[in-house]
């Protein structure tokens, strides 16, 4: 493609400011097979957080006793209705910005506050979306509080995380009578499969800022693919241990169609009695349902989380059971919390934008509570419900309306035309279950328009089953949902502990990282180069002419393409070399871009979405030309970089960001 004795020239192409590089040897290599062996680790322990949209929670392993997997202890202060073992993702800062408390401790803080005194204070919920929707996410992204303040995103991901790491060392600790030493832990993060690389190294730099692992140490910090986890679980699961929707037969002695929710139900008591023990013994044997798959079979997890969906396809590589991605990652932001939008939407209708705006800056902590009252009812919707839910209105609601509006919330539901809201005379707003279902609707059409399109894919045919997991998947509505849409075309599958599930596999995952064999990578990368200029083939417009020499400038150089099959330690390798000998620092701009295809990154798009840095400082070498070999792995759930200097075979320091300067 190129000619090898090339200098890698400056191109004019400086609009995009970008060097012309030229590559010296584009090759795709496979490592030899023994390298990925799994060496044994020096960790004793696996902690996983599942760091999620509206709830979080660790779990954890020894690593000489992989199949016991123990939950964190019980959290203090739960909500009435709501079974949780983990807590709610609410954070609260001081007046002074200093971390306060995390979870159900934030929250009852909070809400006991004085008003006057609560405004000072902030409170944080529901913060994690804001990693997936901010466009150009960077380190110095803004989250709101519930007072309106600005905050440093990453400080309070970092708190978070800090949290995390001191409640399990010191469970870890409290176990082993002794303090217990961070090093000895491997830590794993769980992130949304449809999170981009900026997202996945923006709770990286988290970590790195709460302590959890230091730069220097990256690989004690495993970023895992929430969906991915789900699945490494599920090969666990024995048939006591799950709801099948799909099966024609009695399952607990009732038949599936009589009632979606009779399953689930006697599944939560089910758990509810094993709650008290936190340890969960995952057999080293593969569960009765996978015993039943074979060679070649494929299953969909579809994960259901608080903020986003994430739906991922595997497929079984025996005799290992070793699993292998058919499909990229796919979903978006159809969790859980769109319903909760749907009846904030719904309240202001009812009472009006401006007066819901103002009651949230004002009141934040009766706006938490009017939201944790909404929580249990939701909680509530079943298919098949006749009997109206009602939610508490608090005190300082209807006192602050009449304020605002000069009548009562009673006027207002009367006059507002939502006929399926009523009044009830003990101060509660009583929905009928249609209205409860229609706040559902958009975000479940979501997720069954979204699957619908996954299964009328080629890659997506013959699913032997439908694993349904993460919080949301209790919802007899969304289940309902799903089983039509399959027509029993798959079995649908529920874990009993539906929300431990990703928490559960994260550990699993932590143990052994090389399960998951081969991915799909989510886009096309690759970098600009400078190619020898072909008449007729490319464009007049992009033609440089140096020292005689015709080049086609900005070329795009395909790393790897959309959709293309990765295997765990395939690299890229790429050379590149300095354009002037006294040179100390490479910098590259990698691009990115959603087809599968691209000739030049000037098309359209494609976007500048990282860069390659080469520290080739100190390694001053007495060749004439120096050839910096570049590795890539786009096999992983991150993607990484090594180099090395041909002339001297010494390492180079090599690193991607793919978070905005």
């Amino acid at each position: 493609m190129l000619d090898i004795n090339a200098m890698a020239t400056p191109s004019p192409a400086k609009s995009m400011g970008d060097p012309g590089i030229t590559p010296l040897s584009p090759t795709h290599v496979l490592k030899d097979s023994e390298e990925n062996e799994p060496t044994r680790h020096p960790y004793v322990v696996v902690v996983a957080i599942d760091f999620g949209t509206t709830s979080s929670g660790y779990a954890y392993a020894f690593t000489k006793e992989p199949e016991c997997i123990h939950t964190m202890r019980r959290w203090e202060g739960g909500d009435p209705g709501v079974s949780n073992q983990k807590t709610p993702t609410t954070i609260l800062l001081s007046p002074d910005r200093k971390f306060h408390s995390f979870g159900y401790a934030a929250r009852d803080f909070y809400h006991d506050l004085d008003p006057t005194e609560s405004k000072q204070w902030l409170y944080l919920e529901k913060f994690k979306m804001k990693l997936h929707t901010t466009a150009n996410l960077s380190i110095d992204t803004d989250l709101h509080a519930a007072n309106g303040k600005k905050v440093k995103a990453l400080d309070i991901f970092a708190y978070a995380l800090a949290f995390f790491k001191e409640q399990a060392l010191k469970e870890l600790s409290d176990q082993a009578w002794a303090d217990f030493d961070n090093a000895d832990v491997r830590w794993v993060i769980t992130v949304p499969a449809i999170w981009k690389m900026p997202a996945k190294q923006f709770m990286r730099e988290a970590a790195y800022k709460a302590g959890l692992v230091s730069r220097d140490n990256p690989d004690q910090l495993i970023i895992a693919l929430e969906p991915e986890a789900a699945s490494i679980y599920c090969r666990k699961l024995r048939l006591h241990q799950m709801v099948d929707l799909g099966n024609k037969t009695a399952l607990n002695g009732y038949s599936p169609t009589e009632n979606i929710g009779v399953g689930m139900t006697q599944a939560k008591e089910h758990v509810r009695r094993n709650r008290q023990s936190r340890t969960f013994l995952v057999e080293n044997v593969i569960g009765e349902l996978w015993s039943e798959l074979t060679e070649g079979d494929r299953y969909v997890v579809v994960d259901c989380g608080g903020g986003t969906v994430d739906l991922t396809v595997h497929q079984i590589r025996m005799p290992e059971g070793h699993l292998k991605e058919l499909y990229k990652a796919s979903g978006g932001p159809y969790g859980s919390i769109g319903i909760d939008y749907e009846f904030e939407k719904l309240l202001c209708k009812i009472f009006g934008q401006d007066f819901i705006d103002q009651f949230k800056i004002k009141r934040p902590a009766a706006w938490v509570d009017l939201m944790i009252a909404f929580e249990s009812r939701k909680r509530a919707a079943a298919p098949d419900r006749s009997n109206p839910l009602n939610i508490n209105l608090p005190f300082s609601f209807i006192d602050y309306y009449k304020k605002f509006r000069g009548h009562s919330v009673e006027h207002a539901l009367r006059k507002s035309n939502v006929d399926f809201v009523k009044w009830s005379s003990q101060g509660m707003l009583r929905m009928n279950p249609d209205a409860m279902n229609a706040l559902f609707k958009p975000t479940i059409d979501h997720i069954i328009q979204h699957l619908t399109e996954l299964f009328e894919r080629p890659e997506v045919t013959d699913i032997r089953f439908l694993f349904l997991v993460g919080g949301f998947a209790e919802s007899p509505l969304l289940q309902q949902a799903v089983q039509k849409m399959l027509q029993g075309h798959s079995r649908i599958i529920i874990p009993h502990d539906v929300g431990l599930t990703i928490l559960k596999g994260a550990v699993l995952f932590g143990l052994d990282p090389s399960i998951i064999k081969v991915r799909r990578s989510p886009l096309t990368y690759g970098v600009g180069v400078l190619n020898r200029f072909v008449e007729g083939k490319h464009p007049p417009e992009k033609m440089l002419v140096k020292e005689g020499t015709r080049w086609c400038t900005d070329v795009f150089d395909t790393f790897i393409s959309t959709d293309q099959s990765v295997a765990l330690g395939e690299t890229v390798k790429r050379s590149y070399t300095p354009a002037k000998p006294s040179q100390q620092v490479i910098v590259i701009h990698v691009y990115c871009s959603e087809k599968e295809s691209v000739s030049f990154i000037t098309d359209p798009g494609v976007r500048k979405c990282g860069t390659l840095k080469l520290d080739v400082s100190g390694t001053e070498s007495p060749a004439a030309r120096r050839e910096i070999q570049t590795l890539m792995q786009f096999g992983d759930t991150e993607i990484r970089a090594m180099a090395v200097d041909v002339a001297t075979s010494r390492s180079v320091k090599a690193s991607i960001d793919f978070l905005s300067q």
